[in-house]
């Protein structure tokens, strides 16, 4: 039994085709069928269904290629921790994050980490948090950024710093009269929020209790994009409730909450066990020294929202 022998049967079970695994892990499709067979052999169990399309594994292959993952990622760390070691932060990392952060947060990092660690190669993927964790648990991702709180027993999860949310109004709106306003304020105020799917809508969701589409009936609008919401409130209809990094310095139609605010936790994750400490270390101090300080002053920032 070789590693090489346990990633062409994951191959296999990914594609759901002899051929296409070969071609990704460019060998032939011979080869790769004669070892698995070979694999087979040595165990004394059938891996795949014989005929069947797409490949499917028997009951034995399922639980062979399940243990197959975790040998195969144990190996991936081995080589992982003799880099850091004989290089420190140097390689690739591949960063999921969530779309909700990335258009206000990667500005704020990305060039003082590049400039830190120019050995340190990044693979940035935008995606919504199921997507990201799922990919994290598979070996896809190295790191998550996303909003938490996140619980799974795989998964470490470090925090980076808590956001507030700011109450955002249409022009001239009579709240906007107050310097900060409660969530009193916004009972009988319909809510513009983003699609199903976006943590961000449910961590608004629970501040307000409001559905979508700012009370409009015959609209059903689904949008991933902060942006888009404030230009529907600026419009004059509804309001919504945005992130403190997505608001820039000279936009006037935005208000605090009183103590105690609303705040997202926004959240590092990565499989455990991750060994190659140094570049969540990196990532760690790039991003918290790139945010306004008092997001880290925990004491200061009350009541998480919860999802």
């Amino acid at each position: 039994m070789t590693l090489q022998q346990l990633h062409y049967i994951v191959s296999v079970a990914e594609t759901g085709q002899f051929s296409k695994a070969a071609r990704q892990c460019h060998v032939t499709q011979p080869t790769l069928t004669m070892m698995v067979r070979k694999l087979e052999d040595e165990l004394g169990v059938t891996i795949f269904q014989r005929g069947s399309q797409p490949a499917r594994p028997t009951i034995e292959g399922e639980a062979l290629i399940v243990q197959a993952r975790v040998v195969l990622r144990e190996a991936g760390q081995l080589k992982d921790l003799v880099t850091e070691l004989r290089t420190g932060t140097a390689g690739t990392y591949r960063l999921g994050i969530i779309p909700t952060l990335a258009p206000y947060l990667l500005p704020l990092f990305l060039a003082r980490f590049a400039d830190e660690h120019p050995q340190a190669r990044l693979v940035i993927d935008e995606r919504q948090t199921s997507s990201i964790l799922d990919a994290l648990r598979k070996g896809q991702l190295d790191v998550g950024i996303l909003a938490g709180p996140i619980v799974d027993d795989d998964l470490e999860v470090l925090t980076l710093f808590h956001e507030p949310f700011l109450a955002y109004f249409p022009p001239d709106h009579p709240l906007l009269e107050q310097q900060r306003i409660s969530r009193d304020d916004l009972h009988e105020v319909q809510l513009w929020v983003l699609s199903e799917g976006h943590c961000l809508r449910e961590q608004a969701l629970s501040v307000c209790q409001h559905p979508s589409s700012a009370g409009h009936d015959n609209i059903l609008y689904s949008t991933g994009s902060i942006e888009t919401l404030k230009r529907l409130v600026d419009s004059g209809s509804g309001i919504t409730l945005v992130p403190e990094l997505s608001v820039n310095a000279d936009e006037k139609n935005v208000r605090r909450f009183i103590t105690p605010e609303p705040v997202r936790e926004v959240v590092l994750v990565v499989r455990k066990p991750f060994v190659r400490r140094k570049a969540v270390d990196a990532f760690v101090a790039a991003i918290r020294a790139a945010v306004p300080q008092e997001f880290l002053v925990l004491d200061k920032m009350v009541v998480p929202v919860e999802l």
